[in-house]
């Protein structure tokens, strides 16, 4: 399969707000997700246009997609960005069949680069829930380097929640 991985464009938003309105309360759960802390599809929506009206260096968010011989396969977004200092990252994979497929590693480190270079990154955090094993490893398998386990509470949409915090940090 050949791995792409590009800047999500407002139209495909849809694709990030979809995967979480439609993931079950299991998988939700394993990503550390609280549903009724989900915006609705609407607000979500609107949040995106008035974040991409932004110049770059003040966003909220970025967002990469991962398409497999074109067609999306994932993404990854990052936020409490500091340009040109550091983000946090997020992944996932939109299909549970291409999960543990190596995809992920490859796609991670493609999104890593151009995230250092769009936003001009020294460094990349990413602290996953400690408890779902598949991103952990990845991360690993991606250079991140292991940080600490903490309690913490990733994103608004997120529960309180034992993460594992990874950092990849820029080569000179």
């Amino acid at each position: 399969m050949e791995l792409t991985v590009r800047q999500m464009t407002l139209h495909e938003v849809g694709i990030r707000i979809d995967y979480f309105h439609s993931a079950s309360k299991q998988h939700l759960d394993k990503l550390g997700v609280d549903p009724t802390k989900l915006p609705s599809k609407a607000d979500w929506l609107r949040h995106y246009e008035m974040d991409e009206a932004q110049p770059l260096e003040k966003r909220l968010n970025g967002q990469l997609l991962w398409l497999g011989d074109g067609r999306p396969i994932g993404f990854s977004t990052v936020d409490r960005i500091e340009f040109g200092v550091q983000a946090n990252m997020h992944l996932h994979i939109l299909d549970a069949r291409n999960r543990k497929s190596g995809f992920g590693t490859e796609c991670v480190r493609l999104s890593a680069a151009q995230y250092f270079d769009l936003l001009k990154l020294k460094r990349i955090y990413c602290q996953p829930n400690a408890f779902n094993i598949a991103p952990n490893r990845t991360l690993q398998r991606a250079g991140f380097r292991y940080v600490e386990t903490v309690m913490d509470t990733p994103s608004p949409m997120n529960f309180h929640q034992p993460v594992t915090r990874w950092v990849l940090e820029r080569r000179s």
